[in-house]
């Protein structure tokens, strides 16, 4: 049963202070409801080491040196494939600035800059999610694959990537996909531009999680509006081997508002996830309708404790009987009263002065002026 819990501004920092306490996934496994503190947005358009800030659809929290990683979705039209290295300052107020201080480009196999995706799709990077692993002191990251069929024409495939890689950008190594997360000319597997969306770590980083974003061809069709019924999969991978131990099914809402024009684009689906303790995900749904000015954003604690390994059912339409990850859901983005952005990315933030985690959100301007960089701090109430 869904249950919508109070937000309410919370005015709980009593001063300037640095964000080096620890902070833990365990620590929020029990997370109640959340508290918005303040909204930062950080101007449009900017340039930054002859890049264009914008499309920050990931970010993690590097709490030994205070650091933000967020990875922009520009696959190399607007510079290099890259993600930012930030520092998020916070007051008694909340969020007062958000500080860019280095852009590192993400290089391929054979240490080059990907490719520029208006003239060369099928080796691009379409770069969706990012993540900090503190014990080796690597990143990783995934990407969305290619999929562009026209009649007459030679396909343009690319298959989604979980890639990891060093600090300063240079790719070391990458996991293997199962077969049923490989790109195909005919509609089997992911669709086009939408995969793998989010990426986190369990608490001991000995394990992987990537969040497809709409269904395979396979489990049905996309989320429409109603009572419509879409399923998603979250795959868990070992870190180590780097290969797929098991799949999860998730099932995502209605798209909230139909189309303007009808038949005009909508969408809605899995943005990002993030581990918080005892297998259950912060899991955010993004949905967008044509016509539509804001997007709808809902957060949801889901729990795969219980959930069916179906790594090796081929269709979710032919599961009758599915067991998938519950969810519950935290946080109507759209309840917060203000305008919400494309919101594609979380991580827990500093340790509050009462103690409490804090949560940071992120949102993917898409490079449009009329859109926005937003920044979202929030208390997590345990």
């Amino acid at each position: 049963m869904k249950c919508l819990l109070p937000v309410i501004i919370a005015v709980v920092l009593t001063a300037c202070y640095s964000s080096h306490q620890s902070t833990g996934k365990t620590a929020a496994s029990s997370i109640r409801e959340i508290r918005l503190i303040n909204e930062y947005v950080f101007p449009s358009n900017v340039s930054f080491k002859n890049t264009i800030i914008g499309g920050l659809s990931g970010i993690d929290h590097d709490t030994k040196r205070d650091l933000y990683y967020m990875n922009s979705d520009d696959p190399s039209s607007k510079g290099p494939t890259r993600y930012y290295t930030a520092r998020i300052l916070i007051s008694e107020k909340g969020i007062d600035t958000v500080e860019f201080i280095d852009v590192n480009p993400l290089l391929n196999p054979q240490g080059q800059p990907f490719a520029d995706i208006t003239k060369d799709r099928t080796h691009s990077a379409d770069v969706e999610a990012i993540r900090y692993d503190p014990k080796r002191d690597e990143l990783i990251w995934s990407s969305e694959g290619q999929r562009i069929v026209r009649p007459g024409q030679q396909p343009e495939l690319e298959d989604p990537a979980i890639v990891i890689m060093d600090r300063s950008g240079h790719y070391k190594d990458s996991f293997a996909l199962p077969a049923n997360m490989h790109i195909q000319a005919e509609e089997k597997g992911p669709r086009h531009n939408s995969v793998f969306e989010g990426v986190t770590f369990d608490e001991n980083y000995r394990y992987v999680y990537v969040s497809v974003e709409e269904p395979i061809y396979e489990d049905g069709p996309r989320a429409g509006l109603g009572d419509s019924t879409a399923w998603i999969r979250i795959l868990k991978f070992d870190r180590r081997s780097k290969k797929q131990v098991a799949q999860f099914a998730y099932q995502v809402d209605p798209i909230p508002y139909p189309a303007n024009p009808p038949g005009a684009f909508k969408i809605n689906g899995v943005s990002d996830i993030m581990y918080i303790g005892n297998d259950k995900f912060l899991v955010i749904e993004r949905a967008y309708s044509t016509g539509r000015i804001e997007t709808d954003v809902r957060l949801y604690i889901a729990d795969a404790k219980y959930a069916q390994d179906i790594s090796s059912i081929a269709s979710l339409e032919s599961l009758s009987t599915k067991r998938p990850v519950t969810k519950k859901l935290l946080l109507d983005m759209n309840s917060l009263g203000r305008y919400i952005d494309n919101i594609e990315g979380a991580t827990f933030g500093p340790v509050l002065p009462n103690g409490h985690q804090s949560l940071v959100l992120v949102s993917d301007d898409n490079f449009d002026k009329r859109q926005k960089n937003q920044f979202f701090l929030f208390e997590v109430i345990p």
